[in-house]
């Protein structure tokens, strides 16, 4: 949901900045360079990171490592990059 909710707010970012409905893709990457914004580094590699784990984790094909992987603590982190990279998309306004 991370994922979704950056890409969410890349895609209004968009629709904001450019007037132009957003184009129907899921890489984050490729929003924040459509959009030439230049995060800072560590904002860059949660995007990034999310990016990498989005169709992993939405469909996985092993079930159990996911659950390994993606534990509690791990889930908790990624949520509260997430909110960083939130935090950063709104000051973009």
């Amino acid at each position: 949901m991370c994922h979704l909710t950056v890409e969410k707010a890349l895609k209004g970012l968009y629709q904001k900045r450019l007037n132009e409905t957003p184009p129907k893709v899921h890489n984050l990457v490729y929003l924040v360079e459509k959009l030439d914004l230049k995060p800072p580094e560590d904002i860059y590699e949660i995007v990034f990171s999310l990016n990498r784990v989005s169709v992993p984790t939405r469909y996985p094909d092993n079930i159990e490592r996911m659950k390994k992987e993606y534990n509690k603590r791990n889930t908790v982190a990624f949520i509260k990059k997430g909110r960083e990279v939130l935090k950063w998309l709104k000051a973009q306004l």
